[in-house]
């Protein structure tokens, strides 16, 4: 920012320069020149020109006489045709003050409609942030600047609730989804902070959002550890395994948070247990268990990315065409095996269980959208309740279009 006054200062000195010096180098004016005297100066010298051709014998009397009524009729003549001089003084007090108001008038404008707060802003990452409330700090005067910016507000968003400032991160979240939509992870992140923000109740506002998320993407991460959070805070220990072991299913091999995911099963199971409960008998492993190998085609392996989503899902035959059972990996985990259950139900009363005929699919999407994508793979229908492995490759473009 200093860079930017100093650049503007050597500016303005040269525009007061360009004003001032030529009122500092004035002396009163300049002379205006006197038509008439100049007319004067004419008629006296034609005068001398005929009393010298007179002496030297050229003119005689009568032509001088006539030479100089000629000369007079002329010099009259130019002074009736002669408008009065026309001078104009501005004085110093003018230039002065243009030179004062002008750049303050520019500098007043650039405050008004420029762009000193977004220099200001970006110069002010140029280092990293030493502490989380630096961080936060300028992700809010980010926002102040960009109020439409999706991107600052979710970050916003994550940096409140890092801080445990809930009711700011649900706000956040909120103005982000109003911007960009229904984004899966954005819904379960905005519900997320409303759950904390309500002292951990579990609420319709809360149940909408997360239902709205898993309807887009089964296996969105935040809204399947939120479910099994609550589950497990109720004593429902059940359903916080089957939420639990989908989002196992849905992490990658290497990934750091397993661990602890794992062992959030291994409590749950275990109160489960004290309760006089079966962990067999959890929601997640009950029913039909369609076993389903997923593998990419070598001629596809340079068309894909490692990051890209890959949904693996159910459809029945005889019914809509939501799935009724959906898991999510990445291509990096190809070839992977998974296994749906009535726990992977994206919309409650549609399961694997009362589908009877079913087909299998396996699509990539690039966008991480499942209804749509660029390379799928179909098996033959099937019952829901066969137990050998089913395997499908990924070997075609994907011209299908899921809707709800």
């Amino acid at each position: 920012m200093i860079e930017l006054w100093l650049s503007a200062g050597l500016l303005l000195l040269v525009a007061l320069g360009m004003l001032l010096v030529p009122v500092l180098r004035h002396r009163g004016g300049h002379a205006e020149v006197d038509r008439t005297a100049v007319n004067v100066e004419a008629y006296q010298a034609r005068v001398a020109e005929l009393e010298a051709q007179q002496q030297a014998g050229l003119l005689d009397e009568a032509q001088v006489r006539h030479g100089r009524d000629e000369a007079a009729r002329e010099l009259l003549t130019d002074a009736d045709q002669a408008e009065p001089a026309r001078a104009v003084h501005l004085g110093r007090a003018v230039p002065l003050m243009a030179a004062v108001l002008v750049p303050l008038v520019a500098l007043g404008l650039y405050l008004y409609v420029g762009a000193a707060d977004r220099v200001a802003l970006t110069q002010s990452f140029a280092q990293p942030p030493k502490t989380l409330q630096e961080m936060t700090s300028r992700l809010e005067r980010t926002v102040a600047v960009q109020p439409d910016s999706v991107e600052s507000l979710y970050f916003l968003g994550r940096a409140y609730m890092a801080e445990q400032r809930f009711a700011d991160a649900a706000h956040a979240f909120e103005r982000a989804a109003a911007l960009s939509g229904t984004q899966p992870e954005l819904l379960g992140q905005w519900a997320q902070a409303v759950y904390f923000a309500e002292g951990k109740r579990w609420s319709p506002r809360v149940q909408a959002l997360t239902d709205q998320a898993l309807k887009a993407d089964p296996g969105e991460p935040t809204s399947l550890g939120l479910l099994g959070i609550a589950a497990f805070e109720g004593q429902r220990y059940a359903d916080a395994i089957a939420y639990w072991k989908r989002l196992l299913a849905t992490l990658p091999a290497g990934d750091a948070s397993r661990a602890a995911l794992q062992g959030g099963i291994d409590r749950a199971t275990a109160k489960l247990a004290a309760q006089g409960g079966d962990a067999v008998r959890v929601p997640a492993t009950d029913g039909p268990r369609l076993t389903v190998r997923v593998s990419l085609a070598q001629a596809l392996a340079g068309k894909v990315k490692p990051q890209d989503s890959v949904y693996i899902f159910a459809r029945a035959v005889a019914g809509p065409p939501m799935p009724v059972a959906a898991k999510r990996v990445t291509v990096a985990q190809l070839p992977v095996e998974v296994t749906l259950t009535d726990a992977d139900a994206m919309v409650s009363g549609m399961k694997l269980s009362t589908a009877g005929q079913v087909q299998l699919f396996a699509r990539v999407s690039r966008a991480g959208q499942p209804t749509q994508g660029e390379w799928i793979g179909q098996g033959a229908p099937l019952s829901s309740d066969v137990r050998e492995v089913q395997h499908l490759t990924i070997d075609r473009p994907d011209t299908r279009e899921l809707r709800p």
